[in-house]
């Protein structure tokens, strides 16, 4: 048994996924896991560990179908490999074989449920943006300079006396952001 644990921010923790699994029956030792990584990005080091280890007669074990896929075209992707392989999958306790039809079905029937899920969240996520711009909260990346600073740093540029890597210096930011700084200036002229 090979284990695939997943969670789409850094800032979230695996520990519940591992011992599930470990429930399961899978060595930890024998779990591979993507730990800041959204369902949806297909470049998962993780998963691809995972589907390296598999071998023929194996069954890769997931918590739970969305931590292995957010979109059916992924899934279904992912069920390929396994059935290419003669690898089986186990979402939780339940054990589905991808070359089986009545497996296959299920799987699908998963992954719609999988991908419904995730385009709600995006749904209520627009929306949620959109009341709080419409409100006024939500104004984007604040620049790193006040205005006063930025207008200092655009009267010391126009001096000719300071260069780029100058003027990052004097105001401790990058020079990404004495260039914003000056285009913003030089935009609102």
């Amino acid at each position: 048994m090979i284990g695939y644990a997943r969670c789409s921010t850094d800032k979230q923790d695996l520990t519940a996924q591992r011992q599930a699994l470990a429930e399961f029956g899978v060595a930890s030792d024998r779990i591979y896991m993507d730990k800041g990584l959204t369902g949806t990005n297909r470049a998962r080091p993780g998963l691809d560990q995972a589907m390296a280890a598999v071998r023929k007669g194996d069954t890769l074990v997931v918590p739970k179908l969305d931590r292995l896929a957010r979109s059916v075209p992924d899934a279904r992707h992912i069920a390929d490999q396994l059935q290419a392989k003669g690898v089986k999958l186990a979402l939780g306790s339940n054990i589905h074989d991808p070359s089986d039809p009545m497996g296959k079905m299920f799987f699908n029937i998963l992954a719609i449920f999988a991908e419904f899920e995730a385009d709600l969240i995006r749904m209520r996520t627009r929306e949620g943006m959109a009341i709080a711009r419409a409100k006024g909260k939500l104004r984007g990346k604040q620049p790193k300079l006040s205005d006063k600073q930025q207008r200092e740093l655009c009267r010391m540029h126009a001096t000719g006396d300071y260069s780029i890597g100058d003027l990052a210096e004097v105001f401790a930011v990058s020079r990404p952001t004495v260039y914003r700084t000056l285009n913003r200036a030089a935009a609102s002229s």
